[in-house]
């Protein structure tokens, strides 16, 4: 039962979290989604260093690592929404920019999690 109350806690972190993001003023110029575009590398960036760390300490709490990663991760990063505006953007029109959104979140946020694993091993060991 604490592994719920864990995970849903982080949830309500993260989607806050998201939420609070969603609101920032970006006068975009595009039809790309920026901001949810810049959430899923930034929950990639988030999720890699946790792992990371985890890896590197195994006496982390394991309730603690739940609330992280599949809570607060989980709750703030977008792939329901990356993939909905994905949809919306062929659907109107857009099939070129969705292709590109698509294969930038996808191939960015797998770089960024092979560069954390990359550099801390560089940097710690």
């Amino acid at each position: 039962m604490l592994n719920i109350i864990m995970v849903g806690l982080g949830g309500f972190v993260g989607a806050v979290c998201r939420y609070l993001i969603g609101l920032i003023p970006i006068n975009e110029v595009t039809v790309f989604p920026i901001k949810t575009f810049m959430i899923n590398i930034v929950g990639c960036i988030v999720i890699g260093i946790i792992t990371v760390v985890a890896t590197r300490n195994n006496t982390l709490n394991p309730q603690l690592l739940l609330f992280l990663k599949v809570g607060v991760c989980g709750g703030f990063t977008t792939f329901s929404t990356f993939a909905l505006e994905t949809a919306e953007l062929i659907k109107n029109g857009n099939a070129l920019v969705a292709l590109a959104y698509m294969l930038g979140s996808v191939l960015v946020g797998v770089g960024v999690i092979f560069a954390i694993e990359y550099f801390a091993a560089k940097w710690m060991g």
